[in-house]
């Protein structure tokens, strides 16, 4: 097959293309510029495309005999998945880029203009696994490794996708394998660090960096009762589950540490409480897609089993799902057997059956039985 190879300037990505070389695919690599933002320019930088990454990617290909290209992608990144990331924040919501930049840059816009240059697949280094059932459609399920399994951030793919994506290393059982492959076939990224937090904020400094994109207003924290214990600098600075940097001026009755529960935008408050009342039972989730066929029950509206995660590197738990019926976008209601606690607005939750996983939805609604009933 012709296939491009999305390099990013890491060990994982320079393997993947490696093995679509030698497995006889007539291969090109492709580095991704996604950001023109002074921060991810130098070295030092935390995120994952960066000029050292370009030149990484670069180096990889030359080993490997290949071509090599840079695609500016910045401006659809821009809009895409930052202004995305700034605007639900703005919202009381929080967001997860990584999810994003997979569904509309990596999977959408560069498959899009692969498949038009004439590209059977776009091959990744992502831990994941493309199994085809006995018709021959294509079923996203975990890669080997689990501890590095990254199907949750590609369960955004769809069933058309999914028909023209490779994953070289969904087999490997272990990182470490790959960095000793590297090194035999001589790339200079084997031993390099994986990238971490999120690409367009260097630092890691995510409070701060949305401090100069959102207006910040004070308003008041107040309990799960209404009562008012403090005052924050700005709402949208916070996420549900958070403990530091409340600085409450009213301690609780119990004397235990309060969490962040709810984000109210429009009032410009934040509703914090225990520990204990972060546990959530049932998730709502709108922008729901399937990877692959959805399967039977999911056409019926009928419940079914399956196991819900609402993290990356987040466990999964028991579940029951189904579509619900009525007019408008489809929405989907999520019963976890096992709460969860932390989970938030904008988050997405990935639903699996076994190691496959069925589809996602954006949360739109997280519910405590336990504080309903307060």
């Amino acid at each position: 097959m012709r296939v491009l190879a999305a390099m990013s300037g890491g060990v994982d990505s320079a393997v993947a293309a490696a093995r679509a070389v030698e497995a006889g695919h007539d291969v090109v690599g492709v580095h991704l510029a996604l950001s023109r933002m002074p921060g991810t320019l130098r070295t030092g930088s935390r995120g994952c495309c960066t000029i050292e990454d370009s030149r990484d990617a670069w180096r990889a290909c030359d080993v490997l005999g290949i071509p090599y290209y840079v695609w500016d992608f910045s401006e659809r990144f821009k809009e895409d998945v930052v202004q995305d990331f700034i605007d639900e924040y703005a919202a009381g919501r929080t967001p997860n880029p990584c999810m994003r930049c997979n569904e509309r840059i990596k999977f959408a816009a560069l498959l899009e203009k692969a498949i038009a240059l004439g590209f059977d697949a776009v091959c990744t280094g992502h831990y994941a696994k493309v199994i085809k059932d006995a018709e021959g459609n294509p079923e996203l399920h975990r890669a080997a490794d689990w501890v590095k399994d990254q199907s949750y951030v590609l369960g955004v793919l769809t069933h058309e996708q999914l028909k023209h994506s490779m994953f070289p290393l969904a087999d490997t059982p272990s990182k470490a394998e790959v960095r000793a492959e590297a090194e035999r076939r001589g790339l200079s990224v084997a031993n390099k660090p994986d990238s971490h937090d999120i690409c367009f904020i260097p630092d890691g400094d995510t409070a701060g960096w949305l401090a100069e994109k959102i207006d910040m207003t004070t308003g008041d924290i107040v309990d799960e009762t209404g009562s008012k214990v403090g005052e924050h600098p700005g709402a949208n600075a916070f996420t549900v589950g958070q403990r530091r940097g409340l600085k409450l001026g009213t301690p609780a009755a119990d004397g235990k540490p309060r969490f962040v529960l709810e984000i109210r935008p429009k009032e410009n408050k934040v509703v914090v409480g225990p520990q204990a009342l972060l546990a959530i039972d049932e998730i709502r989730g709108i922008k729901v897609s399937w990877a692959g066929l959805p399967i039977a029950e999911i056409e019926t509206g009928a419940e079914f089993d399956c196991y819900a995660q609402v993290r990356a590197h987040g466990d999964p738990v028991p579940a029951t799902a189904r579509m619900l019926p009525g007019e408008g976008a489809p929405q989907l209601l999520v019963t976890l057997t096992d709460p969860l606690r932390g989970v938030a607005p904008g988050q997405t939750v990935v639903l699996y059956q076994g190691s496959r996983v069925l589809g996602q939805a954006t949360i739109d609604a997280a519910r405590s039985l336990q504080r309903a009933e307060l």
